[in-house]
Formats: structure tokens, C-alpha cells, sequence
């Protein structure tokens, strides 16, 4: 089987200045898929704008460490602070939050999303990669069962335990943010020169640095990974090694056909 390549962006309707650049990453250069943060302001807009790229996949970015939480605060007392936003710290919400208050929590995401879009995300990751805690990767994978629907998979060993929930899986997923932007043109080629057999997401955060975005420690590097994945020697390099980019809704056809 050739190498086959999905490459989500992460945090639609962020930012306006982050959705802009996710739409401009799949127009104009190699993002495949991205992901919607349902439970933050401008989500009509946001999907007004994704309506233009009708070939974008669209899952859902759980969240349960930024802004407020869709159901009232007082539901998920254990997820919030005192002003009723998210409590800004994984660790702390995988150890403590509960369980119950979680799993209605991403429940209610999901029917937003679902209200707002017109149909089933095609997969779901999480933002902040909380879904890594084992607590609330049970509660994840619940969900993406009862929807039917592909979860992000870090390592070989975290897609089989969702394939044995007859679940489909990529393979692994590569990506993350940090005080230098993960992806550059660099970092990316020397990524797809070394690709492995089977299906990789390449997870990443392109977006345009906007005033909303300023006190977020990921803002500038967006700008690099954006005109990364949108270079042309990117593209020629992913042609070269004979790299099939699809999105989360091929993939179950893909792993059929191994």
C-alpha cells in the first residue's frame, strides 16, 4: 500500500484570522481536513465560510480547556472556573473533572455541531490533545462510537484499541505546537521523505496571527506553518514520493482496500 496522508488543520472558528488561514491552507495548499471548536463566538460565520470549500473534511475539536463550555456552567461545575470559562489546564481536567459532566460536556458539542452543520462530524480530535488522558479518551471514544465516526490516533497502539471499537483509524498522527512553529518547509519534507507505509495525519495549526489571537503562545507560528504547507516544493515533494492525501472520510474505503 502506498503512503497515504491526511492533513487536518486544528481550531476552525478560533480566530477569524485562524479560520481565514485554515481556508486558505486547503484552497491553496495541502490541508485535506480541519476541525471545529463549536463552543466559542462565530460559528454561523464559520460555517457560512466553510460552505465555499466543499471538499474541505469538517470533524469536531473537542474542547474542554478554552472559552465556556456549550452546556451551562453550572452542569459542569468541575470543568470551570469561577467566571464559568474552562479551567485552563489538561492535566488537571483529566484527573479531576468528572466523568459524567465531561461526557455530557463533548455530548453537547456534538449536537451543536450537528445543529450548525447539517450532519455528523466526519471524525473528532480534541484540543489540547486531552483525549491523551486516559479518563477522557474513554469518554471520547464512547462518543465517536455512538456517531459512528474515526477518532484521531496518536500511535499504532491508540488505533487499535479504537479499531476494536469497529472504529476506523489512521495509523498514527505527527504534530503539535511550541515556542517555534512545528511545521516549516523543512521540518515538512524531511516528514514526507520519511513517510511510512499505511495512513499518517499530519496534524497542523496554520492561521493568520489576528488582535483576537495575540495572547494565545501559538499566534505568529500559525503564519510559518501556513505558508509552509501552502509552498510549492511541499506539494512537488508530496507528488514525488507518491503520497495519496485524502481526507477523514476516505478512510474507512482506504483501510478496506489493504
Amino acid at each position: 500500500m502506498p503512503p497515504f496522508l491526511i492533513v487536518n488543520a486544528d481550531d476552525f472558528n478560533l480566530t477569524e484570522g485562524v479560520t481565514r488561514g485554515i481556508l486558505e491552507a486547503h484552497r491553496c495548499g495541502i490541508v485535506t481536513s480541519t476541525t471545529v471548536m463549536v463552543n466559542l463566538p462565530g460559528l454561523e460565520r464559520s460555517r457560512d465560510l466553510v460552505r465555499e470549500a466543499s471538499h474541505l473534511g469538517l470533524g469536531l475539536h473537542l474542547n474542554l480547556t478554552f472559552g465556556r463550555p456549550v452546556l451551562p456552567p453550572a452542569k459542569v461545575a468541575s470543568l470551570v472556573d469561577g467566571t464559568g470559562c474552562f479551567i485552563r489546564d489538561r492535566d488537571r481536567v483529566g484527573a479531576a473533572g468528572d466523568q459524567s459532566e465531561i461526557r455530557e460536556e463533548l455530548a453537547a458539542q456534538a449536537e451543536r455541531f450537528e445543529m450548525t452543520f447539517g450532519c455528523r462530524p466526519s471524525h473528532l480530535d480534541t484540543h489540547h490533545h486531552v483525549h491523551r488522558h486516559p479518563r477522557i479518551f474513554d469518554v471520547v471514544l464512547d462518543l465517536a462510537r455512538a456517531l459512528g465516526i474515526p477518532l484521531r490516533a496518536f500511535t499504532p497502539e491508540i488505533a487499535d484499541r479504537i479499531r476494536k471499537r469497529h472504529l476506523p483509524a489512521a495509523d498514527r498522527a505527527i504534530g503539535d505546537v511550541g515556542p517555534d512553529a512545528f511545521w516549516h518547509p523543512a521540518s515538512l519534507l524531511a516528514f514526507l521523505q520519511a513517510l511510512p507505509p499505511g495512513v499518517t495525519e499530519l496534524m497542523c495549526h496554520p492561521g493568520y496571527a489576528d488582535a483576537a489571537l495575540a495572547a494565545s503562545s501559538y499566534c505568529m507560528q500559525r503564519e510559518v506553518e501556513l505558508r509552509a504547507l501552502c509552498e510549492a516544493r511541499v506539494k512537488d515533494a508530496l507528488t514525488a514520493a507518491g503520497v495519496q492525501c485524502i481526507a477523514y472520510g476516505d478512510l474507512a474505503a482506504v483501510l478496506a482496500s489493504r
